[in-house]
């Protein structure tokens, strides 16, 4: 096997997946403020993604929609890459062990799993400087950190909060790496398999999905992405954001559990899923751009080295 087609999924998915997150990220702005509009406002209702849109504007300009884009392209460059590269990896061995015959949803999901613990594990201090960019805006302006750009907010927070500090949350960060990737990968790869046969595909087995039947798979996967990773993303996103009490030192949240308990007492269980319209609307074109645009880069990819 040439190296070419070794990096194969890794370049390609990366490259998608970088493309994707800047397509959307004025949605995944809007979003992650949405998340933490209750941490700053305790008991205020969460406004709609217009009116975070509105605020934005009004307040900081046109160009804060684009707030942290450097931090969600190097994410993507180091998760993006990892999860949809090892999860294309991890399938093809699975297939080939079964013979070439398809594999089982158990099977997918154990990949999507393992490849986004994975992702996770290596891409979560660009997760916290993405948070902490994209909802600096949010604070009073004395509570500001005023991150200059990516790798100031890596480096000031590691020597300000310490190493550590890059790896807050990183618990619900890997179980929203790891349902994020069965709900979008795995069932991406099931999604095809449905409406190849649901709408008779001629060629789905050897040479692939037709158009068709990859748009309805990855419109399909961006709204189980959504449904299985929010909770998690928004306890991820609540734990990376927190600062110390001013006055005590202490933090907001003393552990994943205690994130989740306040959340319950002040939105209810409900609260897990508080900006779920911006979520989605994030995760599904996401979603979509991602996996459409990989076919191409795949197949341009694979000209260039023949």
């Amino acid at each position: 096997m040439t190296v070419a087609k070794t990096l194969e999924p890794y370049v390609c998915g990366g490259t998608a997946a970088t493309f994707g997150s800047c397509c959307i990220h004025p949605m995944d702005l809007a979003k992650v403020r949405m998340q933490i509009y209750g941490q700053i406002n305790p008991g205020k209702p969460v406004p709609g993604f217009p009116t975070i849109f509105k605020n934005m504007i009004a307040s900081e300009g046109m160009t804060s929609l684009y707030r942290g884009v450097d931090a969600a392209i190097g994410r993507q460059m180091v998760y993006g890459t990892a999860r949809i590269g090892l999860h294309d990896k991890f399938s093809s061995m699975l297939v080939e062990k079964n013979q070439g015959q398809p594999i089982s949803f158990a099977q997918k999901a154990a990949s999507g799993m393992l490849s986004g613990a994975i992702a996770v594990s290596i891409g979560s201090p660009f997760d916290i400087a993405l948070v902490r960019l994209q909802s600096d805006g949010m604070a009073k302006p004395a509570d500001r950190r005023n991150y200059k750009n990516v790798f100031d907010a890596l480096i000031r927070t590691a020597k300000e909060e310490g190493f550590g500090a890059l790896y807050y949350g990183v618990a619900p960060n890997i179980l929203r790496g790891m349902s994020m990737n069965v709900g979008m990968m795995s069932c991406n790869d099931q999604f095809q398999e449905m409406y190849a046969g649901l709408l008779g595909d001629p060629d789905f087995k050897t040479k692939g999905p037709n158009m068709t039947t990859r748009i309805l798979a990855s419109f399909s996967a961006g709204f189980t992405a959504g449904l299985f990773s929010m909770p998690f993303d928004l306890v991820k996103s609540r734990l990376m954001a927190q600062r110390p009490d001013p006055l005590t030192g202490e933090m907001p949240y003393k552990s994943i559990m205690d994130c989740i308990t306040k959340i319950v007492k002040a939105d209810g269980p409900i609260g897990f899923y508080n900006g779920f319209s911006a979520y989605y609307l994030r995760c599904a074109p996401h979603a979509m751009i991602v996996l459409l645009s990989k076919d191409s880069i795949t197949k341009a990819y694979r000209n260039s080295f023949e």
